[in-house]
């Protein structure tokens, strides 16, 4: 693995790690009190998408398609408008992302609880699929901070890899064994805290997530703004 200081700050562990506890908080928020929906990622919308049409359930069918169109919406302008707006901005894309985050945060906390589950659910799905399509490699290494499933994958391969190896592979592969566990690990904590936080507080749970957020458009801003100035123009890898 390369060193830590050769990659910009939007590629660090910890961002990373950040969002993903995020994303299991939007996981249990949405499928606990907003419909029962997965919003994260759409594996398990597709399987009760292709269940409705086999039943001949049009409306169920539609129900579940809604949050599956915003999320591929969501993949298309993230990567439509990353370019431009950080030319035209001088802030990264990934930093703006965050804070679009924060003010969609902001406006679900303050919907009735009566409004509509699909406001809560195209929002969070526009915003996962975003996040999903900016934040791809930590510090070199494929990552995705919206779902679990190749967190999960990867684990197996590590543990797999250090035993069979030794010296500097048995080394790397522990190192990746820990990251990816790590993912998994702050991934469930974000999604009890958001079952817990929900049975009292309802919608206005999700402004808990304002916390990791703030911190992490703070730690970027200062990035794109003194930290990393003069690197504006480098790319991210994996875009």
């Amino acid at each position: 693995m390369e060193e830590k200081d050769s990659f910009l700050e939007c590629e660090k562990w910890g961002i990373y790690a950040t969002l993903m506890c995020v994303a299991g908080f939007y996981g249990a928020f949405t499928y606990s009190i907003r419909g029962g929906i997965f919003c994260n990622a759409q594996t398990a919308n597709f399987v009760l998408f292709a269940m409705a049409l086999g039943n001949a359930q049009w409306h169920h069918a539609l129900y579940y398609f809604i949050p599956m169109s915003a999320y591929l919406l969501g993949a298309i302008i993230s990567e439509a408008i990353a370019g431009p707006v950080k030319r035209m901005l001088y802030i990264r894309w990934d930093t703006i992302l965050v804070f679009l985050e924060m003010i969609a945060v902001i406006f679900l906390g303050f919907l009735p609880e009566s409004a509509p589950y699909q406001i809560s659910q195209v929002t969070i799905n526009f915003i996962c699929s975003m996040q999903y399509n900016t934040f791809r490699r930590a510090q070199n290494v494929p990552m995705a901070t919206t779902f679990c499933t190749n967190h999960l994958r990867q684990t197996g391969l590590a543990m797999v890899k250090a035993i069979k190896h030794e010296g500097s592979e048995r080394k790397d592969s522990l190192k990746r064994l820990r990251i990816h566990a790590g993912m998994l690990f702050v991934f469930v904590i974000g999604g009890i805290t958001a079952t817990v936080s929900c049975r009292f507080l309802l919608g206005k749970a999700i402004w808990i997530v304002l916390i990791p957020l703030g911190i992490l458009l703070i730690d970027l801003l200062y990035a794109d703004l003194k930290k990393e100035k003069e690197k504006l123009d480098r790319i991210p890898h994996g875009h």
